[in-house]
């Protein structure tokens, strides 16, 4: 059998992945959403998004030397994104395209080759164009599920991505103290700051208290844009860098 036509020339092969369906709303993508496998190896994160028992798999895999192979048809509604929102959208698996990259994840978070890199922006980029894909929808995962996962990481070069005109981005400044808020705290700033993140894209509920939704997603915005110290603590260079970014 001849195998699948890959849909970007980035992808140098196709190994299918049986793990998706068919789009639903809507019916094309709109998003890039980007992972790390989390597992010891490449090798092992294959057989699992290609393995029917798993009912997990993404639409690119990355390897460490910057090859990228084709799992999934673009057409088609791979399993990557699970539970998450953005943008009020819950159904992140038929408004995206996943792109997994080969790192074994936060237990040890070794940093990604240039060759990965490389070729994360040249496939993000050839995606993007083809399929009119904006910046500001290049995603995380951990930005669509925050608290429950924390992929690609803080290790992640999104300024670089950023430089290559890739994403959205804004460079951050130095982490600090000022416009820190406690936890349990309410009032309007709070609700102000929620109201911030939620027009951004990220799921949270407007209540006006710094809870615990407000922590991780605090976090999830540093993870992706203020990588320098992620301890959901809205301090000045945060709430500064979310401010540029919805200016922007």
């Amino acid at each position: 059998m001849t195998p699948p036509k890959t849909d970007s020339p980035i992808a140098t092969g196709f190994v299918a992945s049986p793990n998706h369906g068919e789009r639903r709303r809507p019916a094309r993508p709109d998003a890039i959403i980007l992972h790390y496998t989390g597992m010891p190896d490449g090798a092992g994160a294959l057989r699992r998004l290609c393995n029917p028992a798993s009912e997990v798999s993404a639409h690119y895999f990355v390897w460490e030397d910057g090859r990228v192979v084709q799992l999934v048809a673009e057409d088609r509604r791979a399993w990557h994104a699970g539970k998450g929102i953005w943008k009020g959208d819950s159904d992140l698996n038929s408004a995206s395209i996943g792109v997994e990259i080969v790192n074994c994840g936060h237990e040890a978070l070794p940093p990604y080759s240039q060759a990965q890199i490389d070729a994360v922006i040249a496939l993000a980029r050839d995606i993007s164009q083809r399929w009119s894909i904006a910046p500001r929808r290049i995603l995380a995962h951990s930005d669509i599920a925050p608290g429950r996962k924390r992929d690609p990481g803080e290790h992640f070069p999104w300024a670089t991505l950023g430089q290559a005109g890739i994403g959205h981005w804004t460079a951050p400044g130095a982490p600090g103290e000022a416009l820190t808020f406690k936890h349990g705290e309410e009032g309007p700033p709070v609700r102000a700051l929620q109201a911030m993140l939620a027009l951004y894209g990220y799921g949270i509920e407007l209540t006006g208290v710094y809870d615990h939704q407000t922590r991780i997603v605090v976090a999830a915005f540093q993870r992706h844009f203020r990588p320098a110290r992620v301890d959901g603590v809205a301090d000045e260079s945060t709430v500064a860098s979310l401010r540029a970014l919805l200016a922007g």
